[in-house]
Formats: C-alpha cells, sequence, structure tokens
C-alpha cells in the first residue's frame, strides 16, 4: 500500500486536492464506460479524496457489462487527476466534481478488460515503433422531442447549416459548446447535419487517450444540456428511415516523437501523405472488415451504412471523395494538417475500443508495408459489381451478425482487445444480436399480417 500511494501522489494530485478543499467542493463522481460505451458513475463524499485518489474506490464489477462475473466481482476504480472538472450543471450547496477512472484489481494490477487500459495498451505500441497516434471525432447526433412513446419525434426540420429564426438548435449548440469550454474542451466546428434533428459539433485533435476522455465528456455534456432544456440527445445511429444516419468520422494522424507530423510528405503525386501514411490507409482498409464489430457496434448502426446517405458501404479510399470508407483531406502544403479520415465509425459505440482497432489496424499496415489499391476518385455507390470487383473493392459487413463472424477469426482485434475483452466484448454482441433477430418489428406486422 505504501508503494502504491508513493507511485500515484503527485503534483497534480496535490493540485486536486487543493483545488476540491478551496472551491469546497463536497462530491467526486468516479465516472468510466463499460464494454458497450454506455458512461457509469458512481459518487463519493470528498471528505477522504486523497485516499480515493490514491487507492481507489471498491465498487462491485459484476454488475457492470463485460466487466467481471460473479465469482469476480470486486474491481478498483481509480481516478485520473488529468481528467478533474466541476459538473457545471450541480448546484452549488451538492458542488460536485468528477474523475475519468482507470480500473484496477484488489491486487493493485490494471483490469485488462478495462477499455481504457487497452487504448493505453495500444499507444504504448504506437510509441515503442516511434509514433504517437492523434485523433478527432466528428460526433453527430439527434435532438429529438420528449415525450411518452419510443416513436422519435425531431426538434426540428431544418437541412445542413440551417439557421433558422427562433435557431433553437443553434441556441442548444452554444449551451454545448460553451459547457465543453469548462471541461478544457475547445470546439472546432457545431452545426445542423443534413437529417431532420441532426447536429454535429467538433473539437481539436489531440493524443488519442485525451481524445477518448474527451469524447466520452462530450457525449455526456450533449446529453446533459438537451435534457435541462427539454429534449433528448440520442447518438443511435439510425433512429429514422429514408434519412442520412449518425457518423463519428475519425480524422487520424501519426506523429514521430520529436513532434512532426509522419504523414506528411512534399509529394503532390500522392497528395502530401508519406509512405507511412499510405501503409496507415493500407492496413486500415485491410482489416476494415475485421474491425467492424467495434467501430459499429449496434444492429442498429448497420442501418446506417447503406448506400445513398453518404455512409461507406465499400472499402476503398479516395481524395475527397466522401462515398469511400477512407477519405483524404485536401490539406495541401499545411504539414501539420496531413491526416486521414475514416468514416464507418458511429458515435453509439466504446471511443477507447473504436481508437485502439485502428490505430492497432493502421500499425500493422506499416508493418507488413500494405499498400492501399489505387485512390478511387468515383461515386462508389453508383459501380456495378464488376467495376467494384475490377477495382479491387469489397463491403463492408451488412449485419452485426457478419461482422461478428469476421472479428471471430481476427488475429489482430484479438491482439487489440487482448483476451478478457475479446471474450466479453463478443459474448454480449452475440446476445444483443440474438434478441434484435427474433423480435417482430411493426414493419413485418404491417406488411404481412393479412396478406399471409
Amino acid at each position: 500500500m505504501v508503494e502504491m500511494k508513493e507511485a500515484r501522489r503527485n503534483k497534480l494530485v496535490d493540485t486536486v486536492i487543493e483545488k476540491i478543499t478551496n472551491e469546497n467542493i463536497k462530491f467526486a463522481r468516479l465516472q468510466f464506460i463499460d464494454i458497450n460505451g454506455i458512461l457509469k458513475s458512481f459518487s463519493v463524499s470528498t471528505k477522504l479524496i486523497e485516499d480515493t485518489l490514491i487507492y481507489g474506490q471498491y465498487f462491485d464489477g459484476s454488475s457492470v457489462t463485460g466487466m467481471g462475473n460473479i465469482e469476480e466481482s470486486d474491481m478498483v476504480a481509480v481516478p485520473d487527476p488529468a481528467t478533474f472538472a466541476v459538473i457545471p450543471w450541480r448546484p452549488k450547496e451538492i458542488s460536485t466534481c468528477r474523475f475519468i477512472c482507470d480500473i484496477y484489481l484488489p491486487n493493485g494490477k490494471p483490469f485488462e478488460g478495462d477499455p481504457r487500459y487497452i487504448l493505453k495498451n495500444a499507444i504504448k505500441e504506437a510509441r515503442n515503433e516511434g509514433f504517437i497516434y492523434k485523433c478527432a471525432p466528428e460526433l453527430e447526433f439527434f435532438l429529438l422531442e420528449k415525450n411518452e412513446t419510443h416513436v422519435p419525434t425531431p426538434m426540428d426540420f431544418s437541412g445542413y447549416f440551417d439557421l433558422h429564426p427562433s435557431g433553437l438548435s443553434e441556441i442548444l449548440r452554444r449551451k454545448m459548446a460553451d459547457t465543453a469550454d469548462l471541461f478544457n474542451i475547445d470546439i472546432e466546428v457545431a452545426h445542423h447535419e443534413v437529417a431532420v434533428g441532426q447536429n454535429e459539433i467538433d473539437f481539436r485533435y489531440d493524443e488519442a487517450l485525451i481524445t477518448a476522455d474527451r469524447t466520452v465528456t462530450m457525449k455526456m455534456i450533449i446529453k446533459n444540456i438537451a435534457q435541462q432544456n427539454g429534449y433528448l440527445a440520442t447518438f443511435m445511429p439510425k433512429p429514422f428511415y429514408g434519412v442520412n444516419g449518425s457518423g463519428m468520422h475519425v480524422h487520424q494522424s501519426l506523429w514521430n516523437l520529436n513532434g512532426e507530423n509522419a504523414f506528411y510528405r512534399d509529394n503532390k503525386d500522392t497528395g502530401y501523405l508519406s509512405e507511412i501514411a499510405l501503409h496507415f490507409i493500407g492496413g486500415q482498409l485491410y482489416y476494415g472488415r475485421e474491425m467492424a464489430a467495434i467501430l459499429a457496434s449496434w444492429p442498429n448502426s448497420y442501418k446506417r451504412l447503406v448506400p445513398g446517405y453518404e455512409a461507406p458501404v465499400y472499402i476503398a479510399y479516395a481524395y475527397k471523395n466522401r462515398s469511400a470508407l477512407i477519405r483524404v483531406p485536401d490539406f495541401g502544403k499545411r504539414h501539420k494538417a496531413a491526416r486521414i479520415e475514416i468514416r464507418c465509425p458511429d458515435p453509439a459505440g466504446n471511443p477507447y475500443l473504436q481508437f485502439a482497432v485502428l490505430l492497432h489496424a493502421g500499425l500493422q499496415g506499416i508493418r507488413q508495408k500494405i499498400n492501399p489499391p489505387f485512390p478511387t476518385d468515383l461515386n462508389v455507390y453508383k459501380m456495378s459489381y464488376e467495376e467494384r470487383k475490377s477495382k479491387g473493392i469489397i463491403s463492408l459487413p451488412e449485419s452485426l451478425s457478419e461482422a461478428l463472424k469476421e472479428m471471430e477469426k481476427s488475429e489482430l482485434i484479438q491482439h487489440a482487445l487482448l483476451p478478457i475483452a475479446y471474450r466479453n466484448f463478443l459474448d454480449v454482441k452475440w446476445k444483443e444480436w440474438n434478441e434484435y433477430r427474433m423480435q417482430v418489428t411493426q414493419w413485418e406486422l404491417e406488411r404481412y399480417l393479412k396478406r399471409l
């Protein structure tokens, strides 16, 4: 216990304790996410905040999806002091701060099924090979009217970049951005998206762990601000038939340890992408089907990944062209802006696992020197099967079931998730799929009940 105290006691811990004392913060909310990506939280008194920060807080892991079984239920949530923030919507008389936690076993060892640990492990592999992985997600979501049914009703019928005189969604996005600033998240872009009731908020890129923490925080902020103003925010990929779904396009780059962008090369013929960047793309295309279950992890995710709604269906890459799985933005000679954008992830998943598998796939492409096929500037949706076949373009899985079967065969995903999370993820998602496939939907009743 003494060794643990020495290891975890540092200047940042002392600074956080001082802030909690000076601001008379009474409670600390300890947060982490389960294997599905659902935020979990419990509160502790700050009277013993030093012990909480150093030794953590015990909880029942068997009650958290994908975390443990009843025979091995004890887990310890250890707050990361770098994630400290005061929760602005809590009344001052019960002022509360929050921490994102790492999950440990009672013996002091990290729990290898913790999604945050899995991302840390991927980051460590990248650093061992001389790279820092930086990324930024585009968070899309729907704002819905609250009602007593499960029938979604959009809060507006606006379109892409629309701003109406009432500007209600604009006001909410502004409140979300202002609140994000209190959590030290710099919002770069906020706007109405293509579909009714759909919005997007983007924040500045950073190293992957910081970005994953901010993604979890941003989703919490969006949901809370919507709730406070009488609306429901959802990251469900496809709540409406016939319109675009919500994605989480992830912009990615590798940086050398000396601070240079490893994706940039001063060569117009390759779109200013380096050989490292091209191999990274090659790896993500090669392993695209195997990592699909992590990037799009719900049955509903695959109702978004269909032709015609700006979501990728086919495994290809392109410059500018948004119908391909991976897009290379036009960054010109701005070497710090050199990056690629993968378009199949959605915001309903677990960002720690999503970023981890993306990094592992890209690194494997670099190790194996996987060259991507030639980029396609044609609309892949409109290509015939023969055209796609001639260019070596295959499709993403069409269902969660198909994606899970690909994942079961994948050595890369086994390595990326480590044994506990790999096994737990498959178990949880197969149960989800089996429950989904046995449902009788309203569409089936309307179509078949009287006809058959």
